[in-house]
């Protein structure tokens, strides 16, 4: 047998490493499914829930609140309804409310009575306390869906959804109304969701809620002032910074105030495509809405009219006729006789 001379090794060279044993599989466990709590809201401002956690985790609940007289209520689809055996003390309340707003990075005293805030991804929490609340701290908390909603689950009729496909694929400016829990935020989010994966969307909200599906999406948010009332950023100024992020998409989560003549500006200056909520009671009160809005802002009944003519191309209003059912109504602004705003019922699939 032939024996190989030994060669002994440099010093310089590298050692050569052996690659680690991989372990058996049946140590390999399944990743753990997060539980419907913990993909509502992070670790960190879990425990701010103290006794609402159970109630938040139920996968069905929408909305969770607590009144004055410390008595739990929740709505899984059917109204509110009353928690069985939860009760809460006023000091009890209280801390909740303190430390759910704590959790979201603002602050609630005597001297800053309310307040609004977002936990996780999407979760919003609003607090109102005495003597603002005089009957006891009041807590409102508005719950993401745990599944994402499409267009193609959203309910909508085939007409509606034609419509709303166009839109995106043209690059409409598009307008969600309804009233409060109609579902105007939601519906706008799964549209947004459809737009090119180029798309660079930017959305400015006075508290993030909007869960938008997109792969290129700069959320911006709103600031509460500080203590000695500095420091506070509003929707307007929301709106002109993001113009200097090359949006592609620009979206205001609520028009309510002055930002809706930044935004009114920014539509009628190239920036196609983008979106906005507003609330109102049915597709023929939009154009008063607006122009109570606009008069907030400054601008006109007649200057507000050009401006929203040229930059909105679609309104989508949207009712809920029963805990279940929620019907859309589409339109197209135009002017009245007086060169006032009007909206016209579109009854086309797609509009033009």
């Amino acid at each position: 047998m032939r024996v190989q001379p030994f060669v002994p090794r440099d010093p310089r060279d590298p050692v050569p490493l052996e690659p680690a044993p991989e372990p058996p599989s049946e140590t390999l466990l399944p990743a753990a499914r997060p539980t419907v709590l913990e993909r509502r809201i992070p670790a960190a401002a879990r425990a701010a829930l103290g006794p609402l956690a159970a109630v938040v985790a139920d996968p069905a609940a929408t909305d969770v609140f607590v009144t004055g007289d410390g008595v739990v209520w929740v709505d899984a689809g059917a109204g509110a309804h009353r928690v069985p055996g939860v009760r809460l003390e006023p000091a009890a309340a209280r801390g909740l409310a303190v430390g759910l707003i704590a959790a979201g990075g603002r602050h609630v005293d005597e001297a800053t009575p309310c307040a609004d805030v977002r936990l996780g991804e999407g979760m919003r929490v609003h607090v109102a306390l005495p003597p603002v609340a005089w009957g006891g701290t009041a807590i409102s908390v508005r719950l993401p869906r745990v599944s994402r909603v499409t267009l193609e689950g959203s309910g909508l009729s085939a007409a509606t959804l034609a419509s709303l496909e166009h839109a995106i694929v043209e690059r409409r400016t598009v307008l969600f109304t309804g009233a409060t829990g109609s579902g105007k935020t939601t519906l706008m989010a799964a549209w947004l969701s459809e737009a090119l994966a180029t798309d660079r969307i930017v959305i400015i909200e006075d508290v993030a809620e909007a869960p938008i599906a997109h792969p290129h999406v700069v959320a911006l948010e709103c600031r509460q002032p500080n203590m000695e009332g500095a420091g506070g950023v509003d929707l307007a100024r929301l709106v002109r910074e993001a113009l200097r992020m090359r949006p592609d998409r620009l979206v205001v989560g609520e028009c309510r105030g002055a930002e809706i003549r930044e935004f009114l500006a920014a539509l009628n200056t190239g920036h196609r495509g983008g979106s906005g909520t507003l609330h109102a009671n049915s597709l023929l009160d939009v154009p008063a809405r607006l122009e109570a809005v606009g008069m907030l802002a400054g601008l006109a009944p007649e200057a507000l009219a050009r401006q929203v003519l040229s930059g909105i191309d679609l309104v989508v209003h949207l009712e809920r006729h029963s805990p279940a059912e929620r019907r859309a109504t589409l339109g197209q602004f135009v002017l009245d006789d007086r060169e006032r705003l009007a909206v016209e019922p579109v009854s086309s699939a797609v509009s033009s």
